[in-house]
This record gives C-alpha cells, sequence and structure tokens, in this order.
C-alpha cells in the first residue's frame, strides 16, 4: 500500500466539509426556532480558531485564547442566532457578557456529548487554505481508504491527509 495519495482536481475534503458544517447551522437553526432551549439533555461543545476570519468575540476573550476557544451552549446562554455562514451567541464569561459572532468556517469541533455525536474539521483560516498543486495524474490509488470507528462512537473526522 502506498502512503501517498495522488493529488486531486476536484477538492473532496473541502466539500465534505462544508456540508458537514451545515449540520452544525442546521443543528443551530433548530434550537433558535424552539425558542433558543435545548431539548432533553442537549448540550454543545463548540471549538473554533478565535483568530479566524469573521471571528468577532471581545479583546479579553482573544487575549486568553490566542488560537483556539471551546464554548459550552447549555443552561445559561441568549440570543442564539443561525445565518447561512456564522451564528451569534450571547454567553457570560467570569460574570461579563459577551456577544460572540463564530462563522462556520472557523469551528474546528463540534460535540453533543448527550447522545456522543461529534464532528472534527479543519478551520477555514489563512494558515490553513489548500496549497496550490500540481496537476493531477490519471493513477489510481491501489485501494481505497477504509473509515470505522475505533470505539464505535457517531464522532465523524474528516482528514484527507493534506500537505503540511
Amino acid at each position: 500500500m502506498n502512503d501517498t495519495s495522488p493529488d486531486s482536481m476536484i477538492p473532496y475534503d473541502e466539500i465534505v466539509q462544508e456540508a458537514l458544517r451545515t449540520v452544525v447551522g442546521r443543528v443551530i437553526g433548530q434550537v433558535e426556532a424552539t425558542g433558543g432551549s435545548l431539548p432533553g439533555n442537549h448540550h454543545f461543545y463548540i471549538t473554533f480558531k478565535t483568530h479566524a476570519v469573521g471571528v468577532d468575540i471581545p479583546a479579553h476573550l482573544k487575549t486568553r485564547f490566542p488560537d483556539e476557544m471551546t464554548i459550552v451552549l447549555q443552561n445559561k446562554f441568549w440570543d442564539l442566532k443561525a445565518e447561512a455562514d456564522y451564528f451569534t451567541v450571547g454567553l457570560t464569561f467570569n460574570q461579563i457578557p459577551a456577544k460572540l459572532i463564530i462563522p462556520y468556517a472557523a469551528i474546528t469541533a463540534f460535540v453533543d456529548p448527550a447522545v456522543d455525536f461529534g464532528l472534527q474539521f479543519q478551520a477555514t483560516v489563512p494558515d490553513l487554505e489548500p496549497e496550490h498543486h500540481e496537476a493531477a495524474e490519471n493513477d489510481t490509488p491501489d485501494t481505497a481508504p477504509i473509515v470505522t470507528a475505533e470505539d464505535g462512537s457517531n464522532v465523524v473526522t474528516i482528514d484527507f491527509g493534506r500537505k503540511k
């Protein structure tokens, strides 16, 4: 088996990640539609890149979390609103209320521990933009990749072996 995969002219990894990010937007939209209350024991851990384009959080949070931050949507949040490319939410940090604007492209993880569901993404930030590559050849891989969950959970990890 070969450790290198052929380059593709079709950005499959970007297409799949964009599609999976719509899951996050749809879930947030459903919570918004119910008046901002989460059903049952559902709660969300959302991790995002704080310096990604479009992220708008208070300066003290960017200072405290210069790269990545995880928020929890469970009991005390307000003004949750899902837009086409981002969501907004009000949260309290050290008893100081804050409004956060988080583009879906900045999200690196979305987890709902109540049902053992999670998604992991590569953040779309300038330093992780796809590199220019040579034209793809008509070679085919020896075998198709096999995707299995080691622990049987519903966590989906997308990693197409992007060159770094």
